[in-house]
């Protein structure tokens, strides 16, 4: 299992665009992936409400892990989607 603990950079955290950003980019890989937030439970990065319900703000940090196949590659490539300080076509 690959872990990586990053710093929400958006503005508007990850919310709307960015959450949208992220699921899309968690659900191109066919393995598990979760993300939380210091102290809760891990939800599933695939879902959009899940995502939105963990309520990650600017400045929180969140743990992101997956398993599997290429669980480094797509961690590193969802760790880019959150430190975007604005996403791409914002």
């Amino acid at each position: 299992m690959s872990e990586r603990t990053i710093k929400v950079e958006s503005k508007v955290g990850l919310h709307a665009r960015p959450a949208a950003l992220f699921v899309q980019t968690a659900a191109q890989a066919p393995i598990d992936v979760t993300v939380a937030k210091p102290g809760k439970e891990p939800v599933n990065a695939k879902s959009i409400l899940a995502v939105l319900a963990l309520d990650a703000r600017h400045g929180e940090e969140i743990t992101l892990r997956a398993d599997g196949d290429g669980a480094d590659e797509l961690l590193a490539k969802l760790a880019a989607v959150v430190a975007e300080a604005e996403p791409k076509g914002a």
